[in-house]
């Protein structure tokens, strides 16, 4: 059945000549770039109440609303063990495996994480996108925050567009990685690769903090922060600097062990409860493949 989608949200200095469907994409990360875009086109999303082309320039502080109807996909509830590390009546955080895909898709269109949460919980099925509201890659492990009612899904949608949720990762890169640093570089689509990400002066904002936590010869295992949350961002800033993460196949090198996928790990997450207000915090450990990785590229220095 349809669902009606009404949202407002309002548009800041960072988005100053950025085109609307790119702001769309910031300030309603659950909806697909494609659906904001037909929404835009069909009035359905309105700039200061007022029906205009994707490709209006932002002035900044203008009111972006949409008032519109979807038809929610007939998705496929499969029992699957999902490592559940905090959960109540409002939301759930999760421990995310390597190898599993958040969203169904072209290709992936069932084993999803998606698929899994509506066997644990059928209400999610009411909610946009299954109660998920950010996302891991594929082959990225680690903590995730999934909403369980509609009141928790846009508190913390609020949260992420506001940038009040605090995500810490932990990765191995090749390369002796300085200290510390920030890497604030626009990330877009690849020019030529239309599958990958790359850093490109029409792309939208991107910020990085690091921080080294050991060298290991001619790898460091270091500490990342986002100050903003990009499709593949710590993995496109760190090949940026010249610094790509071990194993990535997509935006590394052959340099290193043949890990099977890229080091990289969300260990901590932080956020208010959309709901009762209290801060919470969670840390968990990296896998048995990254602890092993990073053991032996320890013993190697030795």
């Amino acid at each position: 059945m349809p669902e009606r989608v009404m949202l407002v949200a309002q548009s800041s200095s960072d988005h100053v000549l950025e085109r609307l469907d790119s702001v769309a994409v910031d300030l309603f990360p659950q909806y697909s770039r494609s659906m904001l875009k037909s929404w835009i086109k069909s009035g359905e999303l309105t700039l200061d109440g007022i029906k205009v082309k994707p490709s209006r320039k932002i002035n900044g502080g203008e009111v972006l609303a949409i008032d519109a109807e979807v038809t929610s996909l007939e998705l496929q509830a499969e029992v699957m063990s999902l490592d559940i590390v905090y959960e109540d009546d409002d939301l759930l955080v999760l421990n995310k495996a390597a190898g599993l895909v958040v969203h169904p898709g072209a290709g992936n269109p069932r084993g999803t994480l998606l698929n899994g949460l509506l066997a644990h919980d059928e209400r999610l099925a009411d909610l946009p996108r299954a109660g998920l509201v950010h996302r891991l890659d594929k082959d990225t492990t680690g903590l995730m925050v999934v909403s369980r009612k509609r009141e928790s899904y846009y508190g913390l949608i609020e949260q992420l567009s506001s940038r009040t949720v605090s995500r810490e990762y932990e990765a191995i890169v090749c390369g002796a990685l300085p200290l510390e640093g920030k890497v604030d570089a626009p990330i877009g689509r690849h020019r030529t690769q239309r599958t990958k990400m790359a850093v490109t002066s029409r792309g939208r904002e991107a910020i990085t903090y690091y921080q080294l936590l050991e060298r290991l010869g001619s790898f460091s295992h270091v500490g990342v922060w986002l100050g903003t949350g990009r499709t593949h961002q710590i993995r496109v800033h760190m090949q940026h600097l010249g610094y790509p993460l071990v194993g990535d196949s997509v935006y590394g090198n052959k340099e290193g062990p043949n890990f099977g996928r890229q080091a990289l790990h969300a260990k901590k997450l932080s956020f208010m409860h959309p709901i009762t207000g209290k801060k919470l915090n969670f840390h968990q450990t990296a896998p048995e493949d990254f602890s092993s990785l990073l053991k032996d590229l320890q013993a190697d220095v030795v």
